[in-house]
């Protein structure tokens, strides 16, 4: 079963806490702080497998996480780095959050390997807190949280050319006329329920890829049928050929067809119509002395707007010759950049280290909370002068007390977290 779409967890390592501990030395009885560094929580990185065609494997595993960090140990010793993990996917893989549908990588075209999930900084042990004045800190730093997301991963084909048209109007067919794919094909609707791909040999290293987009019908771009799983292939291909029954085998009008499908396009996304169209009109074997009516009308109704139509038979392959040289020299003349999705979704920026501030309407208080500050409370003392310096920087360093002044804080007011009271003075 070919699956082009797959939602799955992905979780960076978190970073390793740092470390808390004094020299126990025979002779120094009064040893300084030499707690170490936490180690970096791993990367969640994805990466190309040309071996890969579809995202098969992940119908079986939902769930991905990195290694975390270490936490530091004593005698000045950094915890270990966590494992980066590396997820491979095939090529043309979109990688979205699945909350807001946003890119997070294309893993297309140069990007064959993408950072998408950096692991947690791992936290600074106690020796880094020693002054003058406070010579044995109880406090270290807590590595940094990890990030959990759900991605939504959709296969988009990578092909220069995508073959459109209703059902059973010979895209298989011709398909495997003039490449080397071996469609499945029979004469009943729907055949073809996966795109399938295939490279023409124009001889002296010319050629291209060319898809089979499966049959569209009317409403596809609202999602009837399997419209939008057959649309977004399109969207990477740079030239379309409409294949329609020139013959109208089963008493279809081709033009009405052609109208059909581009609306369909429109509607899906309508920077499709931008891209050069032809038109193969297929099944002339099935016509008296090789021409008729049908393709005088699609003559005239489309070549005044630069779509040209091309009378081919892909059983007997004649006109093939003429339609796919037409074809290369559109694409020569093309941009041959890939179609790259650009980055709009930043997960290092959406991380579990966020907090929220509200103002409590029993007394007016400022209420903050966040993992991350829940964590620091935890691990500090403070109580102590250093400690609750300590705690301050740390609250200024997540730009808490300037999201509070923006707020209209004043001062001697209180801001409280997790059940801990202080009145807000500015420094």
């Amino acid at each position: 079963m070919f699956a082009d779409s797959a939602r799955i967890f992905i979780k960076s390592g978190k970073g390793g806490d740092g470390h808390v501990s004094f020299r126990r030395e025979k002779y120094v009885p009064d040893g300084g702080p030499d707690g170490g560094d936490g180690g970096k929580g791993g990367d969640i990185i994805f990466q190309i497998d040309e071996g890969m065609n579809t995202l098969n494997d992940f119908r079986h595993k939902r769930k991905y996480a990195a290694e975390n960090g270490e936490e530091g140990k004593k005698r000045n010793c950094h915890g270990k780095k966590g494992a980066d993990l590396i997820i491979k996917v095939p090529a043309g893989t979109i990688i979205r959050d699945a909350a807001t549908d946003k890119v997070i990588a294309d893993m297309s075209g140069d990007n064959k390997r993408q950072t998408v999930l950096t692991g947690g900084k791992g936290g600074l042990g106690n020796q880094h807190f020693a002054t003058s004045s406070m010579q044995a800190p109880k406090y270290a730093q807590p590595g940094q949280e990890a990030i959990e997301l759900e991605v939504r991963l959709e296969l988009k084909v990578i092909a220069d050319v995508g073959l459109v048209g209703f059902p059973n109007v010979g895209k298989s067919t011709l398909l495997s006329c003039v490449t080397n794919a071996t469609p499945k094909i029979a004469n009943y609707h729907f055949t073809t329920l996966n795109p399938i791909l295939g490279v023409v040999d124009l001889g002296d290293g010319a050629g291209f890829v060319m898809a089979d987009i499966p049959g569209l019908i009317e409403g596809a771009s609202e999602g009837i049928g399997l419209g939008h799983e057959f649309l977004k292939h399109i969207e990477r291909t740079k030239v379309m050929i409409h294949v329609v029954d020139a013959a109208s085998t089963e008493g279809r009008d081709p033009i009405a067809d052609i109208h059909a499908i581009n609306m369909e396009l429109e509607a899906f996304n309508p920077e499709l119509l931008k891209k050069p169209q032809v038109i193969a009109a297929n099944k002339i074997d099935a016509i008296y002395e090789g021409e008729n009516e049908v393709i005088e009308n699609l003559r005239q109704e489309f070549e005044a707007k630069g779509m040209k139509v091309f009378p081919i038979s892909a059983v007997s392959r004649q006109g093939l010759k003429e339609l796919l040289y037409h074809v290369k020299g559109l694409l020569d003349n093309m941009d041959d950049t890939p179609v790259i999705y650009e980055q709009e979704f930043f997960p290092d920026t959406h991380s579990t280290d966020a907090y929220t501030i509200e103002i409590s309407p029993e007394d007016g208080a400022y209420v903050v909370e966040g993992p991350k500050i829940d964590k620091m409370l935890g691990y500090t003392n403070i109580e102590s002068e250093k400690g609750f310096l300590f705690f301050q920087k740390f609250l200024k360093q997540q730009g808490i007390l300037k999201e509070l002044e923006s707020m209209g804080i004043q001062e001697g007011d209180t801001v409280r977290m997790y059940g801990l009271e202080f009145d807000y003075y500015k420094e």
